[in-house]
């Protein structure tokens, strides 16, 4: 066992600061949600000695034994192929910290605090914290093509305080585009970023920076191909699916912090992409082409199941609930069955925020009343005050139960009033 009098010249050597987010937010006046070290002039055995324990397999990263936060030691990288995995880790004692953070992606998350709370800042960091901007550190910035990701997450963490991608950082995300460096993202990272990006007040700006670059038509094609495709004026006045896609995301905001609403009505109207253009500004049919285009995005992107599921009822119902006035009961019912509202109700009640975010993400329409979504949640009340048991004593067996269960949640929707 290493004795005090080595352990205590191992502390004396190193050197170990507070840095990246954990610093940003805390210039920001925000509670920092994790922090994250560096630890310069120290070994990995001299970590493991002290009680740390590893946890990184490509570079040496220790979670300290009493907080269990991440301790890095200082590195180097160096581009060995493409994607965000093919680099060659340096981590030596005599890797300085301005070396390290030289490594990282942008000015803001580049800045260091040491143990007595001194600010170091080679990049000038709070600066462009100050002016709000979004800007890369090096060229180095080219070599990892999640970086794209980050950055558009960012600008959508911080876009209401103002923050922007600075031009130069911009152009050189066109370049990884155009280089072919985006093709190596992974779909695990796409949709972590994707989701954390839905966390923000304005996860639009996630989408319009990943569109500025040219990396939306690489990564969410099927979202890509909704700008520039027009939209019947005497219902959208907007014109074009993209910006209506956009208003809408914008209004599923306003209601909700629920991720899975968020996602669903940022894709809900992925048909309207592929609409054949000899019929165009109508989209006929573009709820069922949608079902299959939420499908497959799901899939190569690995989205969870329940955000998949919401996403596809979504498309394939939204304009059933936008015409509930005009169904008849019958209609209803099988609309309900088919959301699966009898057994979902929760689930059911995010649809119909999606359907409102989507009546009002349009110009002129944004504090319309939704009256569509009081009467299909009437409607699915009224049906739930049908008790089986009252057909069961009848003496009504199997089918005839179920029968006589669908008459009268046809009848209990029939004797509602419209909403006024």
């Amino acid at each position: 066992m290493m004795s005090y009098s080595i352990i205590k010249f191992i502390i004396s050597k190193m050197e170990i600061y507070l840095v990246g987010g954990a610093v940003r937010d805390k210039l920001l006046g925000l509670d920092p949600v994790e922090r994250d070290w560096v630890v310069v002039g120290s070994t990995p055995e001299q970590m493991l000695d002290l009680g740390y324990r590893q946890i990184g397999k490509d570079f040496p990263v220790f979670l300290h034994p009493e907080t269990h936060e991440e301790y890095a030691l200082a590195r180097t990288e160096r581009k060995t192929g493409p994607g965000y995995k093919g680099f060659a880790v340096h981590a030596t004692p005599d890797v300085t910290l301005e070396q390290d953070l030289a490594r990282r992606d942008l000015t803001i998350n580049s800045m260091a605090e040491d143990m007595d709370g001194n600010l170091i800042d080679p990049f000038n960091g709070r600066d462009d914290l100050d002016a709000g901007l979004l800007k890369h550190v090096s060229p180095a910035f080219s070599e990892d093509p999640v970086r794209i990701l980050r950055i558009a997450r960012f600008a959508a963490q911080f876009s209401k305080w103002g923050f922007h991608v600075t031009h130069k950082t911009n152009n050189l995300m066109k370049e990884m585009v155009v280089s072919g460096e985006v093709d190596a993202l992974v779909p695990e990272r796409v949709w972590a970023e994707t989701d954390k990006a839905l966390t923000t007040d304005h996860p639009e700006v996630f989408i319009k920076v990943l569109r500025g670059c040219g990396a939306l038509e690489k990564i969410f094609p099927e979202l890509n191909a909704l700008f520039g495709v027009p939209q019947t004026a005497k219902y959208h006045a907007e014109i074009d699916t993209g910006t209506h896609t956009i208003m809408v995301l914008q209004q599923a905001c306003l209601l909700s912090k629920d991720k899975q609403i968020r996602f669903a009505s940022l894709v809900h109207d992925l048909g309207k992409g592929t609409t054949p253009g000899d019929i165009l500004p109508s989209h006929h049919g573009h709820e069922q082409r949608g079902i299959q285009l939420v499908r497959g995005l799901c899939s190569r992107l690995k989205v969870p199941n329940e955000y998949r599921d919401l996403a596809m009822l979504a498309s394939r119902y939204h304009t059933h609930c936008h015409r509930a006035a005009e169904l008849k009961p019958a209609t209803i019912l099988k609309t309900l069955e088919g959301l699966d509202a009898f057994r979902r109700p929760e689930r059911f009640e995010k649809f119909l925020l999606v359907c409102t975010a989507d009546a009002r993400g349009r110009k002129g329409h944004e504090d319309d009343p939704y009256l569509q979504a009081e009467i299909f949640m009437n409607a699915l009340r009224a049906c739930q005050t049908v008790d089986s048991r009252e057909f069961v004593d009848r003496g009504l067996e199997g089918a005839q139960v179920a029968a006589a269960i669908r008459n009268a949640r046809i009848k209990k929707i029939g004797a509602l009033g419209k909403p006024s």
